[in-house]
């Protein structure tokens, strides 16, 4: 199987898994939906790494992995809900609405290419030679280009027109402070999505 197969059979899995969720919560009888949640997290583990995708596909796996985690939040909680008995008014409510993304950001483990370099919500990567370096600079990109979706931005401009952009910014600040390598941060500031450049610590 193809990676790109792989990737719709996890969109698949990811979509029926949903449902059965609904369905789980809709019905007292039935057992939650381990079996297909457990297909779905071993292939979001075989990909975690994100050594043998294109650019595309980790883009749409950290997509998946992203929606994943925003769900099973929200499953962990209702089903807490469920085995506790609804103890405030908002828990009630809880328990019968659908999933809105942008109010449930997932409190655990994310699976996504590159979330390692997360520090308390940024991401963060640092370049020397952007030239030698596109991985990182496709990393950072995809980063960038997730944050602005979440805070509603559009996504403007090309990936080598943003490597171009960060091949100049690297050479300005290296030449500025005599350092060797740049840090490059992607955050969410007041609502907006932000990309911040400095350059970064020497080790030891």
């Amino acid at each position: 199987m193809t990676i790109d197969e792989e990737m719709n059979l996890l969109e698949s899995h990811l979509r029926r898994l949903k449902i059965e969720y609904e369905v789980f919560f809709n019905n007292p009888q039935k057992k939650p939906p381990s079996d297909l949640e457990w297909k779905v997290l071993a292939l979001l583990r075989k990909f975690s790494d994100g050594s043998r995708m294109s650019f595309s596909q980790r883009f749409r796996y950290n997509e998946m992995a992203q929606r994943y985690a925003i769900y099973s939040d929200l499953w962990r909680k209702k089903s807490r809900i469920r085995e506790e008995g609804y103890r405030r008014p908002q828990d009630a409510l809880l328990s019968v609405q659908g999933v809105r993304e942008e109010e449930h950001q997932p409190e655990h483990k994310v699976y996504g290419v590159g979330h390692a370099a997360h520090e308390e919500g940024a991401f963060v990567v640092q370049c020397a030679d952007p030239r030698s370096e596109g991985d990182k600079v496709e990393r950072l990109f995809a980063a960038l280009s997730d944050a602005k979706k979440k805070t509603g931005e559009s996504v403007s401009g090309s990936l080598d027109s943003f490597k171009s952009f960060v091949q100049k910014k690297t050479e300005e600040i290296r030449k500025q402070h005599g350092c060797q390598t740049v840090e490059y941060v992607v955050e969410v500031q007041d609502g907006k999505a932000k990309l911040r450049a400095k350059a970064a610590k020497a080790k030891g």
